[in-house]
């Protein structure tokens, strides 16, 4: 790999002797900055973004702010795209497309459930490198599971190696997919599609723990419509390094630079991934 780190070193040799470091700061940022505000959540630590269901909260600020001090201590010369400081300044979300290696953060995914006192919200941490995810961190702090994968070797949880596996034949396909609220005319109709005979749509929770779930094989696929990459970088190599497969409508892998034809799949084998994106295009 041409790029370098800092001395020399690849992100392969910095993963090799930093992952464990990055490990402890996620359950950190959990441990100190999402779970005391669990369920204890006053009314003025809660606000809403763009819409009712885009919500933010303390827990997702601080968080990502102490993640975002932890990450750049520990690879310097990195950027950080967070969820929260690209609502703030748009612009910072270009570093996904830049030079330097990026970690892209979402403290809380799931915020909504996270507000509602649910247990089904994470933290995902994501490494990439010239639009390249090169490893990967889910956290879901009240499961106390640990999701990793880097990329070549493998996808973790609690370090028993996922696989994901192959569907049961003649078995409904399980698919999560996007809420309605977020997606165009298009992606709606595109999303027809999966109602199909053999195929069980479902609306999808935090999208990190979808993406673990077709990882270890308790979901078949998903269905999204959106492209923030913070949802979306850590889930799809965890998919990848479980030996499952990701496309967009048009057939081609997920890039997390942008641009892609929506919607997309992430799917527990390359067979499943290519039978949602064709009723997808048929949809369409």
């Amino acid at each position: 790999m041409g790029d370098m780190i800092e001395d020399n070193e690849t992100i392969e040799e910095f993963l090799a002797r930093h992952a464990v470091d990055v490990e402890e700061a996620v359950r950190k940022a959990a441990a100190q900055e999402i779970m005391p505000r669990w369920r204890r959540l006053a009314d003025h630590e809660i606000d809403r973004k763009s819409g009712p269901h885009d919500l933010v909260t303390d827990a997702d600020r601080q968080a990502e702010l102490y993640l975002t001090e932890a990450l750049r201590g520990l690879l310097p010369g990195s950027v950080v795209v967070g969820e929260e400081a690209v609502h703030a300044n748009p612009a910072s979300y270009e570093g996904i497309r830049g030079r330097a290696p990026v970690w892209i953060v979402d403290p809380v995914d799931g915020t909504r459930q996270f507000v509602n006192g649910d247990t089904g919200f994470c933290t995902l941490v994501a490494l990439a490198l010239g639009g390249v995810v090169h490893a990967s961190w889910t956290f879901a702090p009240v499961r106390e599971e640990l999701a990793t994968a880097v990329r070549g070797q493998g996808a973790f949880l609690d370090g028993v190696r996922l696989n994901a596996g192959s569907p049961e034949p003649g078995r409904d396909l399980r698919v999560a997919t996007s809420h309605p609220d977020f997606m165009t005319d298009d992606q709606k109709r595109s999303l027809l599609g999966l109602r199909t005979d053999g195929v069980a749509p479902r609306a999808c929770g935090s999208a990190g723990l979808e993406y673990l779930a077709v990882a270890r094989g308790e979901s078949d696929a998903t269905a999204f419509c959106w492209e923030a990459a913070w949802d979306h970088a850590a889930g799809l190599l965890l998919v990848e390094e479980a030996g499952g497969a990701h496309l967009t409508r048009a057939g081609e892998p997920f890039r997390i630079t942008g641009g892609n034809d929506l919607p997309f799949t992430a799917a527990r084998d390359e067979a499943t991934a290519r039978r949602v994106t064709g009723l997808l295009a048929a949809g369409a």
